[in-house]
C-alpha cells in the first residue's frame, strides 16, 4: 500500500497540507510539486475551506526542490511551469494561509513558507537560500518575496550567501511571524486558524487581495481596488451581521453568503 507523499486534513474549515517524504526531509520531487499544485487548485475550489495550513513531516518541513538525477527530454522551462503553478496558487488563494514550520526550510522549500500569508516556527527551525551553494538562482518566487518582506539589500545578503538563519533571526528580519516552542505549535497553530475561519471569509479575501497587490501599486490604484473591494462586502451578509452583533453585544456569525434584499444566497 503506498503512502501519500500529500496527506490532506480537514476540521472545523480548516486544510492542512502535509509534504510527507520524511526520508528527504520532504524535498519536493516530480509527484510532490504534482500534489501540491492539484491540492492548492482544489482547495481555492472548495468553499468549506476556510483556512489552510501547510507543514512537513517528521520534523523537517521542506529541504527544497529535488535535483533530477537524469536529464529528461523536456526543457527545463517547461519543468518549471509546475513552480510556477505552485506559487501563483499559493500566493492567489482566496483564503488565509498558515505555514507550520518545524524543522528546516531550505531553497524553494523556504520560499514556499514565505508564500504563505503567516508563518509560525519552532526555535529548531533553521532557514536558507540555498541556491547559490547549488549553482542556481532563486525560484519559487522568492526573487519577489524576500525584497518585499526584508528589503532589497538583506534580500540580497540571504540570496548572494546563501546563509543559513535560525528562527530568532528569521524572526527579526520578519520572516516569521512568531516562534513557538515545539511542544505548543501544534496548539498555537490550531488557535490562529480558528481565529481566521471565524473571520469574515469574504473579508478576508479581499483583504488578502489587497495586501498582495499593494506592493506594486500606487495610491491611487490601491484606493481603487479598496473602494471595489468595500462594495463587494458590503454585498455580502457578513458586514450586516457584524454590525448587528456589535448593536446586540455579542459574537458575529460570519457566512460568507451574498445579500440582496429578500434573499441571501452562497457567494
Amino acid at each position: 500500500m503506498s503512502v501519500s507523499v500529500l496527506p490532506i486534513h480537514d476540521a472545523d474549515g480548516v486544510r492542512t497540507l502535509t509534504l510527507n517524504r520524511p526520508h528527504r526531509r520532504n524535498a519536493l520531487d516530480a509527484e510532490l510539486w504534482e500534489a501540491l499544485r492539484t491540492a492548492l487548485a482544489a482547495a481555492g475550489r472548495d468553499r468549506s475551506v476556510r483556512a489552510l495550513v501547510l507543514t512537513g513531516a517528521g520534523g523537517a518541513f521542506c529541504s527544497g526542490a529535488e535535483l533530477p538525477r537524469e536529464v529528461g527530454a523536456a526543457h527545463p522551462l517547461y519543468r518549471m511551469r509546475t513552480l510556477t503553478d505552485v506559487a501563483l496558487l499559493l500566493h492567489e488563494l482566496p483564503v488565509p494561509t498558515v505555514a507550520k514550520v518545524t524543522g528546516p526550510a531550505v531553497g524553494a522549500g523556504w520560499n514556499l513558507a514565505l508564500g504563505c500569508d503567516l508563518v509560525v516556527a519552532t526555535p529548531e527551525s533553521t532557514f536558507s537560500q540555498i541556491f547559490a551553494r547549488r549553482g542556481l538562482s532563486l525560484d519559487l518566487g522568492g526573487s519577489w518575496l524576500l525584497p518585499r518582506l526584508v528589503g532589497l539589500q538583506q534580500a540580497k545578503r540571504l540570496a548572494l550567501l546563501a546563509e543559513t538563519v535560525d528562527a530568532a533571526q528569521a524572526l527579526a528580519l520578519g520572516l516569521v511571524t512568531w516562534v513557538v516552542d515545539a511542544g505548543e505549535v501544534d496548539a498555537f497553530v490550531d488557535d490562529v486558524t480558528a481565529r481566521l475561519t471565524a473571520g469574515p471569509p469574504v473579508a478576508l479575501a479581499q483583504t488578502k487581495a489587497l495586501l498582495n497587490e499593494g506592493a506594486d501599486r500606487s495610491l491611487r490604484d490601491a484606493l481603487a481596488s479598496e473602494a471595489r473591494a468595500q462594495s463587494v462586502n458590503f454585498a455580502s451578509a457578513d458586514a450586516p451581521e457584524a454590525f448587528a452583533a456589535f448593536a446586540h453585544k455579542r459574537a458575529p456569525r460570519f457566512t460568507g453568503r451574498w445579500a440582496v434584499p429578500g434573499r441571501t444566497e452562497d457567494v
